[in-house]
This record gives structure tokens, sequence and C-alpha cells, in this order.
């Protein structure tokens, strides 16, 4: 099997879990890394808890991609997709098959056709493939919803709920969901757009759709709702009282034949019992309980790098987990 020269953009909490599995595979070199702020100058052997490995974080990474001439990029820097368009674009013009676990990208074709009609085509001129991927979305909301329905002789209806306790996430994830925020201040920051909530629930449903065949209508997306302590919770980083936002709710429906026949929950807040529980409503009726949740930013590097050689035995062009065969550890 040929070594692939890999190289990672984004170095924040996903991109070192990505960065530190991939350093681990066998057919992976990582001969480069790149972070507009973190480790910049330090080598990432050392940034990754291991021996030296000769690779210097920069700041830049068109730099890092004309030092590195990777066959495989792994990105982890933001969940929009207009955020990291040129970033894709440029990594793909050098040849670079790209993974991102760019929310926005595992299913591009709902909000924003022109960008994915371009990485597609911009993907299958330089003959290699994009993906975007992750836990969520990627694979629990989406993915595995697909794949049991299986089972299935005739779908209802479906509904996915997610809750996690985010005590065990880190400090930018709970910031990201208000966490010890007032209740004003928390329908403020997301009005203002300073705090997203989760991203992705639109490209899941999206995603389901397609699959079945199901003529989606429109989707349906509630703005953040935030769930206060009913008592002083804490994580290693914020101290909540009584009062104070613990986290948050979304909810999305995708509606097919004027009936809300998708809905996704998603729930992260301090002290919660954790879950995820994918019911289908058909024939036979499917109640899938996952408990505790599956443990996120682990998870989602582990999709990242077991997809690689399932997407590169697939066609070039703009890829999502439907056109991969089944992944597998290993």
């Amino acid at each position: 099997m040929k070594e692939l020269r890999v190289l990672q953009i984004g170095l924040g909490a996903i991109g070192l879990e990505i960065a530190k599995l991939a350093s681990k595979k066998s057919g992976l070199k990582i001969l480069g890394a790149s972070d507009l702020v973190k480790h910049v100058g330090e080598d990432l052997g050392a940034v990754l808890g291991c021996e030296v490995m000769g690779v210097k974080v920069v700041s830049d990474y068109r730099e890092a991609l004309k030092e590195s001439k990777p066959d495989l990029i792994l990105h982890a820097t933001s969940s929009y997709l207009q955020d990291v368009y040129e970033q894709i674009v440029d990594c793909v013009k050098e040849g670079a098959n790209v993974i991102s676990t760019c929310e926005e990208l595992s299913y591009p074709f709902y909000k924003h056709p022109d960008l994915a009609k371009n990485l597609d085509h911009i993907a299958k001129k330089n003959r290699v493939r994009i993906l975007g991927t992750g836990i969520n979305p990627g694979f629990l909301m989406d993915t595995l919803v697909i794949f049991l329905t299986a089972v299935c002789q005739e779908v209802e209806g479906i509904v996915v709920e997610r809750v996690i306790d985010a005590s065990h996430r880190r400090q930018a994830f709970q910031r990201k969901i208000g966490v010890a925020l007032t209740e004003e201040e928390f329908t403020s920051k997301i009005e203002g757009k300073e705090i997203s909530g989760h991203v992705g629930l639109e490209e899941s449903i999206a995603m389901i759709c397609d699959a079945l065949g199901w003529r989606l209508q429109r989707i349906e997306a509630e703005q953040p709702k935030p769930i206060l302590a009913s008592k002083q919770v804490s994580s290693p980083y914020y101290t909540v009282p009584a009062g104070r936002v613990a986290g948050l709710e979304q909810t999305a429906r995708g509606y097919v034949d004027r009936e809300a026949r998708i809905t996704l929950l998603f729930k992260a807040y301090i002290g919660a019992e954790e879950y995820d529980h994918i019911h289908i409503r058909g024939t036979p009726e499917v109640n899938q309980m996952i408990k505790p949740a599956i443990q996120g930013d682990k998870a989602t590097a582990a999709i990242v790098v077991n997809s690689i050689w399932p997407l590169l035995k697939t066609k070039p062009g703009l890829k999502t987990m439907r056109d991969l065969q089944p992944l597998s550890y290993k």
C-alpha cells in the first residue's frame, strides 16, 4: 500500500485529535501542519505529545501545501462552508484530496448548491475527492439513520435525539453553547450570532431525504433555546449557578408531503444524562438507544481517519458519506 503524504490544516481540539490518530496509522505520513494561531513554530510531534516528527507548524497553509506536496489534507478549521471554501479550492488545485470537519460541507447541496457545484467541478478537474464528515453531522444523525432504515419495508417518519453532557467537552464548545450566561445574554448573543449553537441539523435532514428518495419541501430550524440550571452545576471551566444557562437545545424538522417526516433534536448542557436515540416509525419499527452518548471529539477523529481509504476508492468529485462503502475500524 502506498504511503500517503498528509497535511493537517487546523490544530484546535478536533484538529489535534485527528492528527494524533493519523500519526499512529500505518500508510499515513504527516509531512506538514498549519494553524493560524496555535503552536506556530513548534514541532508537531511535541505538540501531539509524541516523539519529534521534524514537522514545524506554520501559520500559512499555502506555505505548508507547497512544502509538503500532500496527497491528502485533513482539514479542521470552521463549521461554515463560505469560510473554508477558498482553503479547500487551494488544496484541490494542488492535487490533494480533502477530508474536512466543516459541518456545512457534510451535505452542502441544500444550503450552498452553487458552491457545491463548483467544488465538484474543481475536484473532478484535478482528479481528487472532497468529503465533509464527523460524528454529527456525518454519522450519528444521518449516515447511521440511513443505514438503520435498511431493515424497514416502509418508513413513515424519523426522530433522532442526541443529548450530551457538555461538562465533558472542550471549553470552546461550552462557550459556543452559552454556558454560564444569563438568559438575556444568551438570547442577545444568539441573535447577534456571537454564539452559534450546533451546526449541521439541516445538512443531516437533507442527506436523509436524499437517501430515502423523499422530496424535501422545506426545513424548519428553530433558534437555539437556553437550558437553565435548576441547581448549581459545574465543569472544569465554569461554575453555573441555578438560573443561569447550562447549555442549549435545538430542533429542526424536515417537511415531506406537508408533514414533518424527520425531526432532529440536539441538547447539550452541563449535567445532562447522555444518550443517542434513533426512532424510525415504519415496518418494522426501529428504536436504537446508545447510552451514554458517543464521545464527539474522539469519534469525529475516528470517522475522519477511517474515511480515508474508502474515500480514495471513489471516483473524483465532491462526495458525501452516502458515496462511501460502509466504514469500519481499520
